[in-house]
Formats: structure tokens, sequence, C-alpha cells
């Protein structure tokens, strides 16, 4: 490791939607995004952080979509998380091609792929150096991943919740849409509610506000962008407590 990169945080979060392993594919997984995706943890993981994964599951089926189609809500976000499954066992294949040791844990039971989830497990894992992926979202209906990726994160003491995007922050509306939209640099978590902001689901915000869990939106597509968040550079939008002026 560089004496000029210090990551500055020890035990990250990194929550990636199902949508970015779309790459140019409709559907399902491009396996050169998956590549790329991998190769830039391996960076980091090679500057000794600590690293936990939560992935979604929207390039394959989305729970939401499934039941504005009339299907029971309930068994459209059960195969919402099915769907999550398969992308984390997809991108720890390829975290193991780059030679990285990794653990799926699913809180649904499905003992022949992945481990269920056990919090001091998982924590015993990161503490080894293996990253951990987490599927099946929070095992319960009605829960987004971004919920799930804010549960974890404070309950392994993540210092940093990063969720990557394709876009490069925050905005007060659609940046396509609203070329005048100016991204902000940081804001708080009241901020995001009140504006109805919709970067995370609400109880995913609030969950990080009543924790205090720091949380940083940026955009996946700029190669190299995982690294400058963990180096402490100024990339996309902060979502904290107080904003403050480092």
């Amino acid at each position: 490791m560089s004496q000029t990169e210090q990551p500055r945080y020890r035990r990250i979060l990194l929550k990636l939607s199902g949508e970015a392993l779309l790459g140019n594919e409709p559907y399902g997984i491009d396996s050169l995004v998956l590549r790329q995706i991998a190769e830039e943890i391996r960076e980091i993981h090679e500057l000794g952080v600590e690293i936990a994964l939560v992935i979604g599951g929207g390039n394959i089926f989305r729970g939401i979509s499934g039941a504005s189609r009339g299907m029971d809500r309930s068994t459209a976000d059960y195969i919402g998380m099915l769907a999550t499954v398969m992308n984390a066992l997809a991108l720890q294949q390829a975290l193991e091609k780059q030679g990285i040791p990794t653990r799926v844990q699913s809180a649904i039971d499905i003992k022949e792929v992945a481990e269920p989830y056990i919090r001091r497990r998982a924590i015993r894992h990161l503490e080894k150096g293996r990253i951990v992926i987490f599927a099946a979202g929070t095992g319960l209906p009605f829960f987004t991943t971004d919920t799930t990726a804010a549960l974890r994160a404070v309950e392994l003491g993540a210092e940093i919740l990063m969720k990557a995007t394709k876009v490069d922050g925050v905005y007060p509306t659609d940046p396509e849409q609203d070329p005048t939209a100016k991204k902000y640099d940081r804001i708080t978590f009241t901020e995001v509610l009140q504006k109805n902001l919709r970067i995370m689901d609400a109880t995913a915000i609030s969950l990080a506000r009543e924790q205090n869990m720091r949380i940083v939106i940026f955009n996946l597509k700029n190669k190299g962008n995982i690294k400058r968040v963990i180096l402490g550079e100024p990339i996309g939008t902060v979502v904290e407590g107080i904003v403050h002026v480092e």
C-alpha cells in the first residue's frame, strides 16, 4: 500500500443495485461489468479495508414491480430476495477469481449455497480479511435492500454506508430532466426526508439517522470511484446528521 493511499475507513458496507450489473444487457448480468466491479473491490481490499456488500436483484426481478402487475406483494418480494442470492453468488465467483476470499450470507435458509446470516460470524469473516456478501435482504417482505444495507451497516459497526448508483450524487430534481439542478455535496438525513428526495427508502434513511450512520451516494460507472471514496476524496454526496465543513 502506498503511503499516499491511506484509507479513511477501516470497515465499510457497499450497497450495489442489481441494475449495476446490467451493463449494456437488457436484463441479467453483464460479465464485463461484473469483472470491473470485482477489480475495483479488490483494489480497496488490498488497502486493508474490511468490506461487506449488499446487492439488489432488480436486474432479474423487482418485488414492487411484480406486485404492481397483480402479484401478491409478499410473494413478489420473496422472488426478489432469490434474485439477490443469484447476484450474490455471481459476485462471489467474480471476487474469488480476483483471489479474494468471500462468504455469502443469506437471510433466508439456503444452506447448500450460502451461510445463514449470523452477525458474529460475519464480523469474524471481516476481521479475517474475507469479504461478506449479504443476500436475500432482511428475509422479510416489504423491506428493500436499501433498508438491509442500513441495517447491516449498523449491526456490523461499519464506519460508512456507500451506495453506488448511476448518478454522481443527490440532486433536488432529476438532473436528466432538469439540467439546472445542482448536486448537493452534503445534506442531512432530515433534509432528505423532508424534501422526499428518494435516494433511499424512508426506512433506511430513518435508521441511518437514528444511528448516525454516514452515507455517501456516488456514481459507480466512473471507474475508480469506490477507491476515491475510501481515500476520503470529495466524491458524490455525503448524507449525515449535521452538515459540517471538513
